[in-house]
């Protein structure tokens, strides 16, 4: 992805916008916004997941990727978007309250038959196993700090790539939507510290 746009971030609002590409059949590419561009129009434009929901119902989408959004009121969802097809999927109840999770795949059986990649892509049944399974045990207590576990990989496979020379962590990223205060991880958050990021509090 470009670093002029990103892939996930956090606006000034409590909104937090966040992408992950899902493999498209070349023939089936179009003209619209790639997942990338999303992420920043959404956050340059929209205060809420509403509205920003409102807004990507109506972009063109070039090809297919997962569209994750969350405000800092509790709303949260994920958008399954391709050229021709967009799905909305809502949080699962799980013990501690209500999550979400988005991977490298769609997980509704509608969006299914979409996925370019039938199951080439990088564990994502696993890590959303993990994701799912992080909520329903461990969200309790210091979230930020459970959500940095989760990204180390102490509650399973999440993003420890060690047998894919090709392929690794470029950074993780925790978003305090309250707060609006973000943690990152600049490479491997094994081996990396989260840095405290707090400059859109200047905006409140």
């Amino acid at each position: 992805s470009s670093f002029i746009n990103g892939e996930e971030g956090l606006n000034q609002h409590g909104l937090a916008v966040a992408m992950t590409f899902v493999l498209t059949d070349l023939r089936e590419i179009k003209a619209g916004f790639n997942s990338c561009f999303i992420v920043r129009y959404l956050l340059e434009n929209a205060c809420n997941a509403a509205q920003a929901l409102s807004m990507l119902l109506e972009l063109p989408i070039a090809s297919n990727c997962n569209i994750l959004l969350a405000d800092k009121g509790g709303n949260m969802l994920v958008a399954e978007c391709t050229p021709t097809a967009k799905n909305i999927r809502r949080p699962q109840k799980t013990d501690t309250g209500y999550g979400i999770c988005t991977v490298n795949s769609f997980i509704s059986e509608e969006m299914k038959p979409y996925d370019f990649a039938k199951g080439q892509d990088y564990y994502s049944r696993q890590r959303f196993q993990v994701v799912m399974e992080t909520l329903n045990r461990h969200m309790k207590g210091n979230l930020i700090d459970t959500a940095q576990k989760l990204l180390k990989g102490e509650y399973g496979f999440m993003c420890q790539y060690d047998q894919e020379p090709d392929f690794e962590t470029v950074w993780s990223s925790v978003f305090d939507l309250k707060n609006l205060t973000i943690y990152r991880a600049e490479g491997d958050p094994r081996k990396k510290k989260f840095i405290v990021d707090k400059r859109l509090q200047s905006n409140k």
